[in-house]
């Protein structure tokens, strides 16, 4: 369980002036819960992925993991950031194996949990490549095994995979997904993942949470069934979350009321 009570982040400009850039955000997410956060660039998303992550503290509120609160990085939460998440001058097989080897675990089983979550993204028989040696697919491979291989409970992506090409994206998901799924049996993994892409958020979320000028504006609960495929995005109810979350962004106008929304999606014919 995560729990935000209250949290506000306020940064200092170079022009001396104080900017809240997380405002007074309050929520709970249950564990297991693949949660996306969506909202306008500059609004807070990443700031309140940060806080979460303990990379930044909290001005005000609390933050709790299970029931701690969060003053700083932990064990329980693992990270994948926007740009290179691989550290170059060590081998796959070192980087995916690295945060197990922190938590003191022993070569042999770091070994082999590292190699098979490599076989579950696709990228056995790299293990001793040196990042350079891959594509940029392929390092984003590296970095979602290497924090499932974590053991982390709480994972925490934050656009992960914005730089790549659309094939390669759904791959991913497809990826992120199967391994959020399968180890659902073995520990709850909650996941928050940062995104600009509306159609991103519909294919992984259960839940979404928007976030506009630092401030939690809706929440969303996605009752699209599993596993998603392109069809999944053209049902009636998915194309309601995307009207909802495209007028958020300021791409469309917001429908008062159902009658007002657009003819297609009150007929299903979207």
């Amino acid at each position: 369980m995560i729990r935000l009570e209250g949290v506000t982040r306020t940064f200092r400009r170079a022009d001396g002036q104080y900017v809240d850039a997380v405002v007074d955000v309050t929520l709970e997410i249950g564990e297991g819960e693949f949660v996306c956060i969506v909202g306008p660039s500059g609004h807070g998303k990443t700031t309140l992925l940060q806080l979460v992550a303990g990379l930044l503290l909290v001005s005000r509120g609390t933050i709790e993991v299970d029931g701690v609160p969060v003053t700083g990085p932990g064990p329980d939460r693992g990270v994948v950031f926007h740009g290179a998440s691989v550290c170059p001058w060590m081998r796959v097989i070192d980087n995916v194996e690295y945060g197990l080897k922190c938590r003191g675990v022993e070569k042999k089983t770091r070994r082999e949990i590292s190699r098979g979550y490599l076989r579950a993204v696709g990228l056995e028989g790299v293990e001793r490549s040196w990042p350079r040696e891959l594509s940029g697919g392929m390092l984003k491979r590296v970095a979602v095994a290497t924090v499932f291989a974590t053991g982390a409970k709480v994972l925490l992506l934050d656009e992960p995979f914005g730089p790549l090409d659309y094939v390669t994206r759904r791959q991913l998901h497809d990826v992120v997904l199967k391994l959020w799924r399968e180890t659902q049996t073995e520990k709850q993994r909650t996941i928050l993942f940062v995104t600009h892409d509306v159609d991103e958020a519909l294919t992984l979320a259960d839940r979404l949470l928007v976030i506009k000028h630092g401030r939690l504006v809706d929440d969303l609960r996605s009752s699209l069934p599993w596993p998603r495929t392109t069809d999944s995005l053209i049902v009636p109810e998915a194309v309601r979350l995307k009207h909802i979350l495209l007028a958020h962004l300021g791409l469309e106008a917001a429908p008062s009321s159902p009658e007002k929304a657009p003819a297609e999606v009150q007929a299903g014919r979207l």
